[in-house]
């Protein structure tokens, strides 16, 4: 895992959108929407809680069992070992049944974050397990941040992001704000909210940020939260479609309209899961995405 030390610039907003949302349609299409369920409630606040006082070893090992209880693992043994490194952490994927992670040293003296890093260590052990895994480090990256903080642990991770006029930090490889967009997602399916989680007021302040994108999801076109301009625009593009089949997608739009026997069927994708679904163009519809099962109020 990657992470930016004290001093060092933080990538803002949501360079990595695309893969996060392919990532969480990942999990769905591994998991299934009954599997997914199954990682609620997050975790618990008090189950990552490091005080300076606490040993660093028997804490870490602590931490790190309420991390594999968390990610459903069966019940193996996480060793963890600290030393200088250039990221943030790394772990050995061998069969088990022990797995070792290993932290930066300056862990040690920021125990605060080590639920943080080993909530992202720790889903590389799921990933691992699962079999599921995306070509090339970047973006295997960011799944495993998307799958950490979907499932319930990454919350960890947006809050050991901090940012004041001389210094910063973060964990991972996505950025604040996307955190918050992951974060808001899992709110959504789950009906909770993780902001009086954060103890960093920069992650409560990429949290909304995140989630006012995610809410965006919601309000596109077909979908009838649509607002008035995606309407028109919608309305637009279908009669275009509708007089010239085979025309293809318009430009920067959602959804992309497709000629079908003698009529049009659109296809968009799931404001949860991100699968696209294809749907009749005949007014007004509520469709259930085949993969996550979210019931979508359309017209079409």
């Amino acid at each position: 895992m990657t992470d930016s030390l004290r001093n060092s610039p933080v990538e803002h907003g949501f360079p990595h959108l695309d893969t996060v949302r392919s990532a969480i349609t990942a999990l769905y299409r591994r998991l299934s929407a009954d599997g997914v369920q199954r990682f609620a409630p997050s975790l618990a606040p008090v189950d990552a809680a490091f005080a300076d006082a606490d040993d660093l070893h028997l804490g870490a090992q602590r931490v790190a069992r309420a991390m594999v209880h968390h990610y459903r693992l069966p019940d193996a043994r996480v060793i963890v070992a600290f030393r200088a490194m250039e990221h943030a952490g790394s772990v050995e994927l061998a069969a088990g049944p022990e797995y070792f992670v290993e932290l930066n040293d300056r862990f040690r003296t920021h125990r605060r974050d080590i639920g943080a890093a080993l909530s992202h260590e720790v889903a590389h052990v799921l990933l691992h397990r699962l079999g599921l895994e995306f070509p090339g480090t970047r973006d295997n990256e960011i799944l495993t941040d998307t799958t950490a903080a979907y499932l319930g642990a990454g919350w960890l991770l947006l809050d050991a992001f901090r940012e004041d006029a001389v210094s910063s930090q973060k964990l991972g490889y996505l950025t604040p704000e996307e955190f918050g967009y992951v974060l808001a997602k899992r709110a959504q399916v789950f009906d909770e909210d993780p902001s009086p989680w954060f103890t960093s007021p920069q992650a409560y302040t990429a949290y909304a940020e995140g989630r006012a994108r995610a809410l965006r999801d919601a309000a596109q076109p077909p979908l009838t939260a649509a607002g008035w301009a995606g309407r028109r625009r919608y309305a637009k593009d279908r009669r275009y479609a509708s007089e010239h089949p085979g025309a293809g997608a318009a430009p920067g739009v959602p959804y992309a309209f497709e000629s079908v026997g003698d009529g049009l069927r659109v296809a968009f994708a799931c404001p949860t899961c991100h699968q696209r679904n294809r749907v009749p163009v005949r007014g007004r519809v509520r469709v259930r995405c085949a993969l996550c099962r979210a019931v979508l109020d359309c017209t079409t």
